[in-house]
C-alpha cells in the first residue's frame, strides 16, 4: 500500500514543482522515450535474470505490497509450535511423525493456513523435526545445520531485490541512450525551424529525465522495499529455529515458546500474557470443534 503512496507522492512532487516553475506537461509527455527506456531495462532484466528469479521477483513484491508478518501470524505460529512441543513432551518426538508426512493433513497445522502458504517455513520446519527423530545429533550440530539452511534461504530470496536494483541502476544510462537517439533526430532536422528543433531537444532531454526518476524514483525504492521485506520475513523461519532448537535441548513447551517469541521484531512481538493466552486457548478451541 506504501508502494503506491510513495509514488503518487513522487509524481505530485515533481508535477507540483515543474508547473509551479511554469514548465508544460505536455512537454513531458514521451511515450516514444518510455518505449525506448523501458523495453531496454525489461530486456537486460531478461537478459541477465533466471525465469526462477524472475517468478520469485513477483511474489516477493505481492508480499511487498501487504503488510507482512504481523503479531497475529506470530501469535499463530507461536501457538502452534506450543501445540506440536506438547506432543513432543508427552509422547516423544516420533509421534510427531504422522504430522510431518502430510502437514495439510495433520490435526494440528491444517488449523494454521497462514503456516501452511508459507511453504519454505513447512519444509524448514518439518526438515528440521525429521532430523530429531532419526535421531544422534548433539544441539550445536542441529543449530549448525539449521543456520546453514537459513542462510541458504535468505541467500536465494535476496536475489529477486538484487537483480531489481541492478536493472534500477541501469536506468540512467539507458535515458542517456534515450537521449543520444533523440539527439540524432535533432540532428538529421537541423535546417527545420528553431521551434522544431527545440521540441525535439527537449524530447532528447525527457529521456535522460526519465532515465534518473524511473531509477531513483521507483525502482531503486521498489527492490529496497522487497530487500526490507525479505530480511523481516527472515524472522519468521528464525522463530521456529528457536523453539525447534530449545525444545530438543530439553526445555518445556512453554518456555520453548519463549525463546522463540524474543527473536520476533519488538514492533510484532506478541507480549508473554498474549503469548500465554493464545497457547492456551488454541487448544481449547480445537478440542470444542472436535
Amino acid at each position: 500500500m506504501f508502494i503506491l503512496i510513495g509514488a503518487v507522492v513522487v509524481l505530485g512532487g515533481i508535477v507540483a514543482g515543474y508547473t509551479w516553475e511554469g514548465g508544460k506537461l505536455g512537454a513531458l509527455f514521451q511515450p516514444a522515450e518510455l518505449v525506448i527506456i523501458g523495453g531496454a531495462a525489461l530486456g537486460s532484466m531478461l537478459i541477465a535474470t533466471p525465469t526462477k528469479i524472475l517468478g520469485s521477483l513477483l511474489g516477493q513484491l505481492k508480499g511487498a505490497m501487504g503488510k507482512g508478518s504481523g503479531k497475529r501470524e506470530y501469535l499463530d505460529l507461536l501457538a502452534m509450535l506450543y501445540q506440536l512441543f506438547k506432543i513432543i513432551q508427552q509422547a516423544g518426538v516420533m509421534a510427531l511423525e504422522s504430522h510431518f508426512d502430510d502437514p495439510k493433513n495433520s490435526a494440528i497445522m491444517s488449523k494454521y493456513p497462514d503456516f501452511l502458504a508459507r511453504h519454505e517455513a513447512v519444509d524448514f520446519l518439518a526438515d528440521s523435526i525429521k532430523v530429531i527423530i532419526v535421531g544422534g545429533i548433539a544441539p550445536h550440530d542441529l543449530e549448525s545445520l539449521m543456520d546453514e539452511d537459513c542462510d541458504v534461504h535468505h541467500a536465494e530470496a535476496s536475489k529477486p531485490s538484487a537483480a531489481l536494483a541492478k536493472v534500477a541502476d541501469s536506468l540512467p544510462g539507458l535515458g542517456i541512450v534515450a537521449a543520444v537517439l533523440g539527439v540524432v533526430i535533432t540532428m538529421a532536422a537541423i535546417d527545420g525551424p528553431p521551434a522544431e528543433i527545440g521540441e525535439k531537444v527537449g524530447a532528447a532531454l525527457v529521456g535522460t529525465f526519465l532515465g534518473i526518476l524511473m531509477c531513483y524514483g521507483f525502482l531503486g525504492p521498489i527492490a529496497t522495499k522487497i530487500e526490507h521485506f525479505v530480511n523481516d520475513e527472515a524472522y519468521y523461519v528464525k522463530c521456529i529455529k528457536t523453539g525447534v532448537l530449545a525444545v530438543y535441548k530439553g526445555f518445556p513447551p512453554a518456555i520453548a515458546v519463549e525463546f522463540a517469541r524474543r527473536v520476533i521484531p519488538g514492533d510484532v512481538r506478541p507480549g508473554f500474557e498474549e503469548t500465554e493466552q493464545a497457547c492456551k486457548a488454541r487448544p481449547e478451541k480445537s478440542a470444542a470443534a472436535a
